[in-house]
């Protein structure tokens, strides 16, 4: 599967796209340098959780944003994540968010056997998705992306995959992510 290069610009009117096809973006944007914004979301047990206070809350945070886990790119985004963070998921939180249901995300992670991620739903109504740019304004999905927060929650490192069809640079926001673990 290619990975992409380069990134597309999240918010209102920005465009992605899937198998060659432009898919318009919608809601607020978000860029490195921002605070990521503090919507709730929900965990595979139904219950709402701000994204600003999940158990990673004052450490940095790979956050993995994937349209659905049902498909094989985001099957592959989600265990590359999980499986190749050479023990990141010791100092850092690794989170996948979806729109999938809470139930999905549950089935997901107990039949892939991945227990060093969080899960978190935006299925409620795409909050995360319109509070940062990062919704499908026609799907009604969230466009592929990663983001490496910092402790005190702003993203240091954004990467929206221009092609939905491809895969963000994992290894990037690794080094990224360890850089500022290392550095704190």
């Amino acid at each position: 599967m290619p990975v992409a290069d380069g990134s597309a610009v999240a918010g209102e009117g920005n465009n992605i796209l899937f198998q060659g096809k432009p898919l318009m973006l919608t809601g607020m944007g978000i860029k490195v340098g921002d605070k990521l914004r503090d919507v709730k979301l929900a965990q595979t047990d139904l219950s709402m959780i701000p994204i600003n206070d999940t158990k990673g809350k004052g450490k940095v945070r790979i956050i993995s944003i994937v349209p659905s886990v049902d498909t094989k790119v985001c099957e592959q985004q989600t265990h590359y994540l999980s499986e190749k963070n050479m023990g990141l998921d010791r100092m850092v939180e690794l989170i996948t968010i979806s729109i999938d249901t809470p139930f999905a995300l549950k089935r997901f992670a107990e039949e892939a056997k991945i227990s060093n991620v969080t899960f978190l739903s935006d299925y409620r109504a795409a909050d995360f998705g319109k509070a940062h740019g990062l919704l499908l304004k026609d799907l009604h999905f969230l466009s592929r992306a990663l983001l490496v927060v910092d402790k005190d929650n702003k993203v240091r490192y954004l990467q929206i995959t221009p092609e939905l069809a491809q895969l963000p640079d994992l290894e990037e926001a690794f080094r990224f992510a360890r850089k500022l673990v290392t550095a704190s």
